[in-house]
């Protein structure tokens, strides 16, 4: 638990909850993941002046948004157009209202497990183009996020830490300390529901964050892909590029 709860890892800043470093992670091969060069998050429209400053202090170079165009609308970014930090809007899904209808009338025990699969499954090229942007990304950190920083985000992380060599467990645990910082923002969302006569309570399955969901999405990704690695071929990723991948994660490069 010590490599879970470093406290180098969570980046307390104004305006954010669920602000990550992907460091200090051990590998199958004795390696460690590398501190200040791929970071995960929740939604910056929040974020103060302050934490942008601090932000850049840490490093940052590169904000990949994975939120939908709409969310992007809704809630602008303030890294786009940002003079130092270069800046992608990278949809993991293109519009979450019909993946989550579609959802919401099937009949899952977790419904986060098929909203999962559905990115891995259907929307490989949008997975592959957000691994690519991490692994081209220039010197210093990558911060890639979504709303919560718990979804979209966490098929991504779970991808990248596979990739680099981190074992299932320590994949799980990284997932799940999501749990520890949102319970406002899930609040917050939970009393929207509320306020506008939806269903808390289904919502409530939505916005947690347990290790079997991930670990279904690790099962299925074996099932079906033998690997993590596997399952990358299988999106388009030459071995050249899953190597880069590796590089953020792990060597120097400074």
């Amino acid at each position: 638990m010590t490599m879970i709860k470093n406290p180098k890892r969570h980046l307390i800043l104004p305006g954010v909850q669920n602000l990550r470093d992907l460091g200090g992670y051990p590998t199958a091969d004795g390696k460690l993941t590398r501190w200040r060069r791929v970071l995960r998050g929740d939604g910056l429209h929040r974020i103060t002046p302050e934490g942008l400053d601090a932000l850049g202090g840490e490093g940052l170079t590169s904000v990949i948004d994975l939120r939908s165009t709409v969310e992007l609308e809704e809630e602008p970014n303030p890294y786009r157009g940002h003079p130092d930090v270069l800046f992608h809007h990278q949809p993991v899904y293109d519009d979450l209202a019909p993946t989550m209808q579609r959802i919401r009338a099937g009949d899952h025990d977790d419904p986060l497990v098929p909203f999962y699969l559905t990115a891995l499954i259907e929307r490989g090229e949008a997975v592959r183009a957000v691994l690519m942007r991490i692994a081209m990304a220039p010197k210093g950190a990558v911060l890639f996020h979504c709303t919560a920083g718990k979804d979209r985000t966490g098929i991504i992380a779970a991808l990248l830490l596979g990739t680099a060599g981190v074992e299932r467990e320590t994949i799980l645990a990284d997932y799940a300390l999501t749990g520890e910082f949102i319970a406002a923002l899930v609040e917050e969302l939970l009393e929207r529901t509320r306020q506008s006569g939806g269903d808390a309570e289904a919502h409530a399955r939505f916005l947690a964050c347990a290790p079997p969901t991930m670990a279904a999405m690790l099962d299925h990704i074996e099932r079906r892909h033998g690997s993590i690695k596997g399952y990358l071929k299988d999106i388009g990723l030459e071995p050249g590029d899953i190597a880069l991948i590796r590089d953020r994660m792990l060597l120097e490069k400074e």
